[in-house]
């Protein structure tokens, strides 16, 4: 019996090697230290040694991590091989990105900026207005912060596309937060206080990150999380400008759909038909000009100048029958001149620091996320690189300027860049093209804005947030990823149902989830052979790969450590039951040997340590071997250090899968 199953055991082995020829491997340390472990080759007899890393010390480790945590992308790299002379030049000109281009600029770059810029600032000029009403803060404060952050901006920013002003979803934000403890109809001072406390509250986090290099913070919102988000939001605000579109004077101020719709349908006795025919009327002409330029992005003038078009046609409209028209509600006045200091206005003492505080931050990551993500978008079109680091510190110090300067949280926003980009911009200069229109517009235009109804705001604002609303890549999450969609759908619904802070969070534990799921429950998969080949991979994913008989071979596919050391041991033991039990059922040849794919394991720590060790036993306990291929250098180090590769000195540690199973297969024919 003994021997016919030995016969089998034989047959089944030379389906997959035909070749006996042994080769020495060497586990070499610095001390000339050996452990040996056999290989076979098919071809040669050259040596394969399985050698520890090169001696590091603790120090060069510390400092080679902290550099690809912190530096990833070498940033001091370009002052190598310089003189001092140029080094100084170029510390001028990474901290000042204008230094770079201005010195070559151009007539004809001159000539393309202007354009955008123009158009730019037909397009922020109403949206400030809007966005400023969005944040419950005076209309003239959004023109303010369409000036000096702008300008700032162009002094220490990286990107040449983007478009910088006050963006909806931080504006909606900001109002929510700040009006839910502060009445900004009661108490406007200290409303106005807050906001700008918040403001430079948002810049100093911004700029921190950036400085201290912390941006992968930010990733903890994921995309998936984001989109969710994002069109959560802009459903909400869409509903807030109800009030404006119906002529509704009593609204209330919750950001939830309930409470919204409630507030829309027991005003009915409110609603107004001259505000509704006239306010419906601009809404369509401003998406159809915006579905215009979204068909046609040559024609992306329609959607820029069509928010400023309209405010000037509803503007000559209320003026001229302002006696029919009375009960529409218009802006006002609005004071000329240019941006008021501020800094007297920072709030620092009292009981509400705390939510300028949180406010800020809240209203910093989020606009930080929409500006890098714009940078880095219109970046990738025209093939140059924006760094992400001084994009923080360049909004961080934008809004740190502003916030002195009676401006409130501003980005880089994607309806602008994008107009700015279709425009033909060419250099950042576009921005102080945009700026110096609107400063022109604070100096002389001013009264021109006192009969702007809100019924064109709140059409503006729709129109604006509309774009973010995006079912096209949600129903991409959804045919990719499902955990994604599901994310997606949780922060969608956190904003629409409970709040918009409630649902940021929803946004935020959803994304820290999905990475503690990912990084506690890795994936592990069973591998293959290729016929005819060396290569090795999972059965699952390839139909012509077959079972090595008497192996099972498991690749684990991330780092080994506290968080899934012990999932790692039950789901290997898991592995193993469940082949011996396949084996069994169809009566194949008994399971002899384990092999773990290390490939993908770049990391360990002593629990990873302690459940490889465990692991060996388990396996001793049922005559099983088990052999580690491919370590990486730093777990083969700790591995090492910590005597565990004692036990894998004969025949358990090797360079590749197909050298693993030749040489115990050819081990196995020779035993009596």
């Amino acid at each position: 019996m003994g021997t016919s199953l030995n016969r089998v055991e034989e047959e089944d082995y030379s389906s997959y090697t035909n070749s006996s020829d042994f080769i020495s491997i060497s586990l070499e340390d610095n001390n000339n230290t050996t452990t040996t472990a056999t290989s076979t080759s098919k071809s040669s007899s050259e040596l394969h040694p399985v050698c520890l890393p090169p001696h590091v010390t603790t120090w060069q480790k510390l400092n080679h991590r902290l550099r690809e945590i912190f530096f990833p992308d070498d940033p001091l790299h370009i002052f190598k091989d310089q003189s001092w002379r140029r080094k100084l030049v170029l510390a001028f000109q990474y901290v000042f990105p204008i230094l770079r281009w201005a010195p070559h600029y151009s007539l004809s770059l001159f000539r393309s900026d202007l354009i955008a810029g123009l158009t730019i600032a037909s397009l922020a000029i109403p949206q400030g207005i809007s966005y400023a009403k969005l944040a419950n803060l005076q209309p003239i404060i959004g023109l303010y912060s369409s000036f000096v952050p702008p300008i700032v901006y162009s002094v220490l920013g990286s990107s040449r596309h983007i478009g910088i002003g006050p963006v909806s979803v931080a504006s909606l934000v900001m109002g929510t937060m700040l009006d839910g403890e502060v009445s900004h109809s009661n108490k406007k001072d200290l409303y106005l206080e807050l906001a700008f406390t918040s403001t430079l509250f948002a810049g100093l986090f911004q700029a921190s990150l950036g400085i201290f290099r912390l941006g992968f913070i930010i990733d903890f919102l994921s995309k998936a999380t984001l989109i969710g988000f994002m069109a959560g939001a802009a459903v909400i605000v869409s509903l807030q400008q109800l009030k404006g579109l119906l002529g509704i004077t009593h609204f209330t101020s919750d950001m939830e759909l309930i409470p919204v719709l409630e507030s829309v349908f027991n005003s009915i006795k409110e609603w107004k038909w001259e505000t509704i025919v006239m306010g419906f009327c601009f809404l369509i002409f401003l998406l159809v000009a915006r579905f215009i330029s979204t068909r046609k992005p040559r024609l992306f003038w329609v959607s820029a100048a069509a928010p400023l078009t309209s405010v000037i046609l509803s503007s000559l409209l209320i003026f001229l029958l302002k006696s029919k028209l009375k009960h529409v509600s218009i802006i006002g006045h609005l004071p000329k001149g240019v941006n008021p200091t501020s800094e007297n206005k920072l709030y620092f003492h009292g009981p509400h620091l705390q939510l300028a505080i949180k406010t800020g931050i809240i209203t910093g990551i989020l606009s930080l996320t929409e500006g890098i993500a714009v940078g880095r978008t219109f970046a990738s079109l025209h093939n140059y690189q924006v760094d992400g680091n001084k994009e923080m510190i360049a909004i961080g110090f934008m809004n740190i300027v502003g916030c002195c300067f009676s401006c409130y949280v501003t980005t880089g926003s994607f309806s602008r860049s994008a107009v700015n980009y279709n425009a033909g911009a060419k250099t950042i200069f576009s921005n102080i093209v945009m700026a110096a229109t609107v400063l022109v517009t604070l100096l002389f235009l001013m009264p021109l804005f006192h009969y702007t109804p809100d019924f064109v705001l709140a059409a503006i604002i729709i129109t604006a947030v509309v774009g973010l609303v995006d079912y096209k890549a949600a129903l991409r999450l959804w045919k990719l990823d499902k955990l994604d969609f599901v994310a997606c759908c949780c922060s969608f619904f956190g904003v629409l149902f409970i709040s918009v802070q409630i649902g940021l969070a929803i946004a935020v534990g959803v994304s820290v989830f999905k990475i503690i799921l990912h990084v506690t429950r890795p994936n592990t998969v069973v591998l293959g052979n290729i016929p005819g080949t060396q290569i090795f991979r999972s059965l699952n994913h390839y139909e012509n790969a077959t079972r090595v008989p008497s192996f099972l071979i498991l690749s684990i596919e991330s780092p080994i450590f506290f968080a899934n050391s012990l999932y790692l041991q039950e789901r290997i033991s898991r592995w193993v039951r469940g082949e011996e039990n396949r084996i069994r059922e169809n009566n194949e040849s008994a399971l002899k040997c384990v092999i773990l794919d290390m490939t993908a394991v770049t990391a360990i720590d002593t629990s990873g340590i302690d459940a490889i060790s465990e692991l060996k036993k388990n396996m001793d306990k049922r005559s099983l071997q088990l052999a580690l291929v491919n370590l990486v250098g730093t777990v083969m180090e700790k591995l090492h250090q910590s005597k565990t590769l004692d036990s894998f000195r004969s025949k358990g540690l090797y360079l590749t899968v197909g050298e693993a199973v030749d040489d115990l297969s050819s081990s196995w024919k020779h035993w009596p």
